[in-house]
């Protein structure tokens, strides 16, 4: 316990004295908890079983750099600048910094000058006598440091701050990945949008060739309607992507701040790169790499120093008491008097231990409480890096596959229309050619989607989007 060393003599004395007043109890049971609180259980593999991402070192800081994509980079950079939830993340932050600044005022001197001016005026035997009194004072409290009171609560009140700072930098990294998971959303409507259309022009294509092989006796009336029914639904699938693509845009405007300006000044391409690798790292960097374990970290010290506030409240608050003050007196005997003192007073709880022993049971349990949380915390940032990492490897393998499959099945198709033209296949093998086509190409571009937001994900549950070494672990707060 913090300054027990320096006044040993005194505390013995002290406990004497209360054991007098049998409060020995209750002094042995502050000076034994100056202690650390529950420990919690931090152990993780020492491997990720996904397969390594990379072997060269992406910057986590800014991950969203990984994708060489410029357009990107502003949209994040804006709404870190001036989105909402940015702002409101900076207005919470400042409040933290402002209840750390009054969270020690408690043990600087309290006190403030008071005057005072008395003019009285009285008659006797036909005499009018005027008195003027005058007074200052200025007088002091100031607890002293002797118990360790003041070094625990300002690392309660660092501690506070810190997991303030890291719900704020969390806040922050949430931001950047939910613009980005949002711009490849918007990406991947605009691909879709643009395979719709050329679906459409082929079915065109298909419905202009059926038409003249009709007129020509080659194939019956039918064919031709079949295929205006599929025109249609691909014209409505093109209606339905281009709204679908204005919403989402909308909704990529606001989270950038960007509310009144219109959507067609957003350019949105229709095509996505391939997903960037995440450096390689161990699951035990997520103790400093996640700002959400960061932040549960800094709780649990936050809890345990208050706990130990609780304990070191049963033992006696001394307040050094200085004063200072002057009289003048006017005019019948004009006087001055200046008076100064100084003295201790010594508050020892009595009657207030019952709820004292209270108080402190409530913050064992609350320290309990953020221990579990902690665990809690750290366990779901390893189950979600860990899903993220298998998923990008899965996107990977698939859409590999995908791209083969997506070439065999093109070329079905044209040499399906191509013997369809000249009359040596019939329409149901072409057609069905095309939907084969068509629907492998879809499977490929969600799947490229998903890559990218998956990856994504990966590069926010390790622990980027927010400058990691511009903070120093926390102390606990013993």
């Amino acid at each position: 316990m913090h300054g027990a060393p320096r006044i040993g003599g005194d505390i013995r004395r002290m406990a004497a004295r209360l054991s007098m007043l049998g409060l020995a109890p209750a002094f042995a049971l502050a000076l034994a908890g100056c202690a650390g609180g529950p420990k919690a259980e931090l152990r993780l593999p020492a491997a990720y079983e996904a397969p390594a991402t990379s072997s060269t070192e992406t910057t986590l800081d800014r991950w969203w750099t990984a994708f060489n994509d410029p357009q990107l980079d502003q949209l994040i950079d804006e709404a870190l600048a001036g989105g909402l939830d940015a702002q409101a993340a900076a207005a919470k932050l400042a409040e933290a910094r402002a209840t750390k600044s009054g969270a020690l005022t408690n043990f600087l001197p309290q006190g403030d000058p008071n005057g005072s001016y008395l003019k009285q005026r009285s008659k006797s035997a036909g005499v009018t006598t005027d008195l003027k009194i005058t007074s200052a004072s200025f007088d002091v409290s100031w607890q002293l440091e002797l118990f360790g009171r003041l070094p625990t609560a300002s690392r309660v009140a660092k501690a506070d701050f810190a997991a303030a700072r890291f719900t704020y930098e969390g806040a922050r990294a949430s931001v950047a990945s939910e613009v980005a998971d949002s711009y490849f959303q918007a990406r991947g409507l605009a691909i879709q949008l643009e395979d719709a259309r050329a679906s459409a022009r082929v079915q065109k294509e298909l419905y202009a060739m059926t038409e003249r092989r009709a007129r020509s006796g080659l194939s019956a009336a039918v064919d031709a309607d079949r295929i205006a029914g599929d025109l249609s639904q691909s014209n409505a699938r093109v209606a339905s992507l281009e709204a679908q693509l204005q919403t989402q845009k909308r909704a990529l405007l606001i989270l950038v701040g960007r509310v009144v300006e219109p959507t067609a000044s957003l350019s949105i391409d229709a095509s996505v790169g391939a997903a960037p690798a995440p450096p390689t790292l161990v699951p035990g960097d997520l103790l400093t790499r996640r700002p959400d374990v960061r932040e549960a970290q800094a709780r649990l010290a936050s809890a345990v120093g208050r706990a130990n506030l609780a304990r070191l409240a049963f033992l006696p608050t001394i307040n050094l008491i200085p004063g200072l003050g002057h009289t003048h007196t006017s005019p019948l005997t004009a006087s001055s008097a200046t008076t100064a003192s100084i003295g201790l007073a010594v508050s020892q709880p009595i009657f207030d231990v019952p709820r004292l022993m209270s108080q402190l049971g409530v913050q064992k349990a609350q320290t309990a409480q953020a221990a579990i949380a902690y665990e809690r915390t750290l366990r779901r940032a390893f189950q979600e890096s860990e899903a993220a990492l298998v998923g990008l490897d899965a996107d990977r393998r698939q859409i590999e596959m995908l791209v083969e499959g997506e070439a065999r099945a093109e070329r079905a198709y044209r040499s399906a229309r191509t013997n369809y033209g000249r009359g040596l296949t019939d329409l149901q093998t072409t057609l069905s050619a095309e939907q084969a086509w068509r629907s492998t190409r879809t499977q490929l571009t969600l799947a490229q989607v998903q890559a990218v937001r998956r990856a994504v994900q990966a590069f926010q549950a390790l622990g980027g989007g927010w400058p990691v070494n511009r903070y120093s672990s926390v102390a606990s707060a013993k």
